[in-house]
């Protein structure tokens, strides 16, 4: 019977998993030695530079959709600050602050179907903006826009589009029945058609089975998608996830480590959730992660930039500026 470290060896010579195969491997191997297996793999395709991302909150609040782990959602009474799209100067001083703390990568985010109007062109002149006058490769999350949106972002200087699946398929409409998965799906397809790289990912600890996981990761490999985050949720109260029961490490853990063997060429980015783990998610920069949201505004990773940069290097990153970032 195939051990981990021959499975591990068989991804590196070019074998990819697929949803034919089977995974009872990833589920029953010790969780010390898939870790292992799994920072392996980030080694050998990923190197040891290590991707840190900020993000900022364009627009909050008012969202029509009903996803069951969003305090922005109008179906939920979270308390959370409304606002309109943010002045232009308030998110360049934001990126600008992030770029001289060393992170690579800046995502402006909003709250609702999607970004329209004269909201996405004050966001596009923003981009034009950052795109001018900062070094950060730009991301955007705005939803699920139109094709012809996509091209203006790509125009105005964004390298990279978020869209999050979520989810597994079959465990999507537990979560969300506003839009379906296949909307996701056809968002991702619409960026990529535009020339922009694709981060999507999802969050875990919503009440899905492992299995469902392992099914979100295969969903990702075949999108085909750049970046991968990892959200572990963190249950707010107001939504109808208040009362779940909080993930634990060793599930986070073996999680980001199946997803590195499915899609082991992708960056796997930890994301909310990491102060659920020891050292903000230290064992799991070593168990396949190789990028992460931070933020020194973020409360979502519970550490600041400063922090991140010398937790990465103390275990073997790098985290300087790279050609692509």
């Amino acid at each position: 019977m195939m051990d981990i470290k021959e499975l591990c060896e068989q991804i590196k010579a070019g074998r990819r998993l697929t949803r034919s195969d089977d995974t009872d491997i990833l589920l029953s191997a010790p969780l010390e030695e898939l870790s292992a297996a799994a920072d392996e793999l980030r080694i050998h395709f990923s190197g040891r530079h290590a991707d840190l991302c900020s993000i900022i909150n364009g627009r909050s609040g008012s969202c029509p959709e009903n996803c069951k782990f969003c305090a922005q959602s109008a179906h939920h009474c979270t308390g959370i600050k409304e606002y309109g799209f943010l002045d232009k100067n308030e998110i360049v001083s934001e990126c600008r602050y992030n770029e001289e703390r060393g992170v690579h990568r800046f995502a402006i985010v909003t709250a609702g179907r999607k970004l329209s109007g004269g909201e996405f062109d004050k966001a596009l002149d923003t981009y034009r903006t950052l795109s001018a006058e900062t070094g950060m490769a730009l991301c955007a999350s705005f939803g699920l826009l139109e094709a012809e949106q996509f091209v203006r972002l790509r125009e105005a200087g964004v390298s990279r589009y978020h869209a999050n699946i979520e989810t597994s398929r079959r465990n999507f409409p537990n979560i969300c029945t506003t839009h379906t998965f296949d909307d996701k799906l056809e968002c991702i397809r619409r960026a990529k058609a535009a020339g922009l790289e694709v981060c999507s990912g999802g969050i875990i600890g919503m009440g899905e089975t492992m299995q469902d996981r392992i099914d979100m990761a295969f969903t990702l490999a075949e999108m085909e998608v750049s970046s991968i985050p990892i959200n572990a949720l963190i249950p707010i109260k107001g939504t109808p996830l208040e009362n779940i029961e909080r993930i634990t490490e060793p599930e986070i853990l073996r999680t980001v480590a199946i997803f590195r063997f499915i899609v082991p060429e992708a960056d796997i980015r930890l994301a909310a959730g990491r102060d659920l783990m020891a050292h903000c998610g230290e064992k799991a920069f070593l168990s396949g992660a190789n990028s992460a949201i931070t933020g020194d505004m973020l409360t979502t990773s519970g550490n600041r930039i400063k922090d991140d940069i010398a937790m990465l290097e103390n275990i073997g990153f790098t985290v300087g500026r790279t050609e692509n970032a």
